[in-house]
């Protein structure tokens, strides 16, 4: 049987690898054969699914700096949709993507109603819709809606769609980390030494408006802490270019490492990074972080007009708990002496580091229990199943 996965950017194509290698286990286990073609990129391409179309690079966050993107965009659906027609699938998964996959699944709505449409780690309609449209859309073609949040999930099944909250799939994965210990043993990290993570950028955008600021407050912080080292895991190896020269520009004391995310989030201290998912990894690691975002400017006042500031929060990490745990610094806030000001803070203060510990475990409790990617699948499999029997019938 034929799964279709289409999702895109660095996290998409993490989430995919993670939801395929759980398929794989749960096909095994109930006599199924499947086959995965994909949207995505090289980690889901290495858990076993044939890539049409790397996504991986295409993404962006904000108006203008979507503009570039556009027609790789329009070009990747369209040659999803192209194999789709040529190729129907049996089921198709959409994670996250939202432009490209409300494309797909309206695609499948009229052209192949038959084939059930799984929507699983949804767009972020219950923090920023401006209307119910989007909202309506997906649930529209959306045979099953796998929430990884509560609120997700209480938000779509207010709006009609069939859901079911699985939990959030970074659960698994860190439950393969390595403990500090054996982290930093395998960095060669001493126990004295301060080892701080950088994560500037997973999108192109990222290191123009977030990279000069994140490493001008390293610089400082290098100053006033000459024992600290710097450790930035690579989102994506075309990064390493701009990143190393970056770094020998501040002259800072760092390691540019790729395929060791892990390590470092496990052997860090503090950890001064943009907004996104790699929020919630550090959280479940117990890191203490500093939240930054920047967009372009004519971006952020357009969506401050339009959103009329109904966004609470950027980080996953406060709007899980809907209170700030972690320091964001957006926009004009997001300033190399400001991050400096909530590094040191983080660094230096036992008490403020001791309640952020206790705020994640607050926080670890809305994300759901172990197996979330073996719970997800197992419904993705009963739903090929019911199909499957249908069919026959």
């Amino acid at each position: 049987m034929r799964i279709f996965i289409s999702t895109g950017e660095v996290s998409g194509d993490l989430q995919g690898a993670l939801i395929i290698a759980a398929l794989k286990r749960q096909a095994v286990a109930a006599g199924l054969e499947l086959e995965i073609v994909a949207l995505g990129g090289e980690k889901m391409a290495a858990a076993g699914a044939t890539i049409i179309g790397d996504t991986s690079h295409i993404g962006s966050m904000g108006i203008l700096e979507a503009l570039p993107y556009l027609i790789p965009t329009l070009l990747v659906q369209r040659k999803a949709i192209a194999y789709l027609k040529q190729h129907p699938p049996d089921l198709v998964l959409l994670i996250d993507y939202m432009s490209p996959n409300l494309g797909i699944g309206t695609y499948m709505q009229q052209h192949l109603p038959n084939v059930p449409v799984v929507y699983y780690i949804a767009p972020q309609e219950w923090v920023w819709s401006i209307n119910l449209r989007n909202t309506h859309r997906i649930v529209g073609f959306t045979k099953k809606l796998l929430a990884i949040f509560p609120e997700e999930a209480r938000y779509f099944r207010s709006s009609g769609a069939d859901v079911t909250w699985v939990g959030h799939p970074l659960v698994d994965r860190m439950q393969s980390a390595p403990s500090r210990q054996e982290a930093r043993a395998k960095l060669g990290i001493a126990d004295e030494a301060i080892a701080v993570t950088l994560l500037p950028a997973s999108r192109q955008q990222e290191l123009k408006y977030l990279l000069p600021i994140i490493f001008q407050a390293a610089q400082t912080i290098q100053a006033k802490l000459p024992e600290v080292h710097f450790w930035i895991p690579l989102s994506l190896e075309d990064f390493r270019q701009p990143i190393e020269a970056a770094i020998g520009r501040y002259g800072l004391r760092a390691t540019v490492l790729s395929g060791q995310q892990k390590e470092v989030f496990a052997a860090a201290d503090f950890a001064i990074t943009k907004s996104g998912t790699v929020n919630l990894e550090l959280a479940l690691l117990n890191v203490p972080q500093v939240v930054v975002y920047r967009l372009n400017p004519i971006t952020a006042w357009i969506a401050r007009k339009i959103l009329k500031g109904s966004i609470p929060f950027a980080s996953p990490v406060n709007l899980l708990v809907m209170r700030e745990i972690v320091p964001e610094l957006l926009q004009e806030a997001a300033t190399a002496d400001n991050i400096t000001q909530a590094a040191m803070e983080l660094l230096l203060n036992n008490a403020k580091k001791q309640q952020t510990f206790q705020d994640y475990q607050e926080m670890r409790q809305c994300l759901g229990e172990v197996g979330v990617c073996d719970r997800a699948s197992q419904e993705i499999l009963q739903i090929l199943k019911s199909t499957e029997i249908s069919a026959i019938v």
